[in-house]
């Protein structure tokens, strides 16, 4: 079993399309795929680990499975952080112990970048980005990738120096205009994709006047937002298991996965008037995907971890 680390990852360097291109894959064929409910434990206040299973099952990457554990402890720094466990799902056999910080920076930002390229306005111009930490990075980098020569006025609200930082960042991009704004009224009105990579909200961020005709809002860790589920005439999701228990589902007006809009099982943007709200949740399918593909890119380098657990390779009995 190989130990496949975060700088193991980050030293393959990934080219963004790829990122993208991996993340594609697994909203092609989720419908093919095993994905059972992920498992959330809170023990205490601020605290989480989810434990997130699932199978690969379209024949890509021969039948790979795996796990992910995500655990969020407030006071450590990351207060994120993510192991993957890969196994052959025809064999059984353990493949890696990856870290997974990686993975789910690149998987989310790509995930919501294809919820922006599928379900926007295709001329859309003005881009209202709340939360300016990597996962915002990530999608901006990755929609500069796959939609290439756009041009985008971006509207940032002020906080500290993170404004600031995030343009000094893009600043080789002569395609992108930024402003920075000093509420999030004047960010959300007159946008046409609206970003949220925020990790808490505890109320919504805007009266339901400040969002547009046309507008997409993609927030990417789902929050301050519930107004919109009322009154925007579409909602989608990675997968209805992760928003069914939403307070306001029964109320969205239509309701799909993205996958069905990608497969022409449902409809996308039907025009450029529709409000579309995209709730991707996270969906441990990416992360088993990204795992496989990596460890296919590690597996026969020898400056790789390689770990035995020294587990019997026959039967075992219990000595007597």
């Amino acid at each position: 079993m190989k130990i496949i680390t975060f700088k193991d990852i980050v030293d393959l360097n990934i080219p963004l399309s790829k990122c993208y291109e991996w993340a594609k894959e697994m909203i092609i064929n989720k419908s093919t795929s095993h994905l059972p409910p992920k498992i959330s434990i809170k023990h205490m206040e601020g605290v989480f680990c989810n434990v997130m299973p699932s199978v690969i099952m379209d024949g890509s990457m021969n039948y790979r499975g795996g796990v992910k554990v995500v655990t969020r402890y407030p006071e450590r720094e990351p207060s994120l952080d993510s192991r993957i466990l890969l196994f052959d799902a025809q064999t059984g056999e353990f493949l890696a112990l990856m870290d997974g910080d990686w993975i789910t920076t690149m998987r989310t930002a790509a995930v919501a970048a294809h919820s922006i390229d599928l379900l926007a306005k295709p001329d859309f111009k003005e881009i209202g980005i709340i939360g300016l930490g990597n996962i915002a990075i990530a999608t901006l980098l990755i929609m500069l990738e796959v939609m290439p020569g756009r041009n985008w006025h971006i509207k940032l609200k002020k906080y500290k120096d993170q404004a600031e930082q995030f343009i000094e960042r893009f600043k080789k991009y002569d395609n992108l205009e930024f402003e920075i704004v000093d509420d999030d009224y004047t960010l959300i009105k007159g946008s046409d994709v609206v970003i949220s990579a925020v990790t808490y909200a505890p109320v919504d961020f805007c009266s339901d006047d400040a969002f547009d005709e046309g507008v997409l809002v993609v927030p990417i860790h789902t929050l301050g937002f519930t107004n919109c589920d009322l009154f925007f005439d579409k909602v989608f999701a990675d997968d209805l298991g992760h928003v069914h228990h939403f307070k306001n589902f029964d109320k969205f007006k239509r309701f799909a996965e993205v996958s069905d809009v990608i497969n022409g099982k449902a409809s996308g943007r039907e025009n450029d008037r529709e409000r579309i709200l995209a709730y991707n949740i996270g969906i441990s399918l990416h992360d088993v995907n990204y795992a496989s593909h990596i460890y296919e890119m590690l597996k026969d380098d020898d400056s790789v971890i390689d770990f035995d657990l020294g587990e019997p390779r026959e039967k075992f009995w219990v000595q007597t």
